[in-house]
């Protein structure tokens, strides 16, 4: 079988590896659970490609996220639930649906208006899904995030949709106060010798913290990411330094491995203002 562009011949191989008796053991034992954490994986790479800005990396990341989509489309359609057909079919309809201003008569609208239709849309959407299964609960406003996200993602959409009712600061600063009062109520357990309760605190620390991000239009994700790849940068080289001087971070205390990062991180702000 060879290589081809067509997505139908990438249906054809994941059907030969999940065919009993001819296919591959490991493809055939999966099921939806097992490939789950795969499927998050892959998404986390994408998104890692793009960071890194290397477009041939993300053409391969990309590859690597489709396979996961006819991965399950496969195990799905050996249930009789549904085929890879069906999912572009999905996809195809709800965006038709959900884009009046280009593929119907909504007309032109700026980003704002596209914003406040698309909610609109979805929200007529949610409601017509309720009333096909009646016998579901009915659903919260914070009702539809998926428990499985990333917590500080979770968080922001929880968030995002309390404040559609109202409930949220109008502040930054408000939300910063509220991130002081976290911090003087971990201090407050640490001192009291309340190591699990101020744990506990660090959570609502942490979600205050995603709030003041979202209050500044940013994405806690993401700017966790940026933070993440500097520490690494900064590190290393830290641990640069010290190689030059014929040591490593064991062998160094702390007041010369802070003394190094104080160097490495005047360097980088002196190289960007450059």
């Amino acid at each position: 079988m060879k290589p081809s562009r067509d997505i139908s011949r990438l249906l054809e191989i994941m059907a030969a590896l999940r065919t009993p008796g001819s296919g591959c053991p490991w493809d055939l034992e999966q099921n939806f659970g097992s490939i789950a954490p795969y499927t998050i994986e892959e998404a986390y790479e994408v998104v890692d490609a793009i960071a890194r800005g290397d477009l041939g990396d993300l053409r391969e990341e990309l590859g690597d996220l489709l396979l996961q989509v006819v991965f399950h489309a496969r195990m799905a359609q050996e249930q009789s639930a549904f085929d890879f057909g069906d999912v572009v079919a999905g996809i195809t309809a709800k965006l038709i649906r959900r884009h009046p201003h280009v593929f119907g008569e909504a007309g032109k609208l700026s980003v704002e208006g596209v914003n406040g239709l698309w909610e609109r849309i979805k929200a007529q959407e949610k409601a017509e899904q309720q009333a096909r299964q009646p016998t579901q609960e009915p659903a919260g406003a914070l009702a539809g995030v998926p428990v499985n996200l990333p917590a500080l993602t979770r968080a922001l959409k929880l968030q995002a949709k309390a404040s559609k009712v109202g409930f949220d600061w109008k502040d930054p600063l408000a939300v910063l106060r509220k991130i002081r009062e976290e911090t003087d109520e971990i201090e407050a357990e640490l001192v009291a010798g309340e190591r699990r309760l101020a744990g506990a605190e660090v959570g609502d620390l942490l979600f205050a913290v995603v709030n003041l991000a979202r209050h500044l239009d940013c994405d806690p994700e993401g700017i966790l990411r940026a933070t993440n790849r500097k520490f690494e940068r900064r590190f290393a080289a830290v641990e640069r330094a010290l190689a030059e001087r014929g040591k490593s971070p064991e062998q160094s205390s702390l007041a010369e491995m802070d003394a190094l990062w104080d160097a490495a991180k005047a360097a980088e702000k002196a190289g960007a203002r450059g």
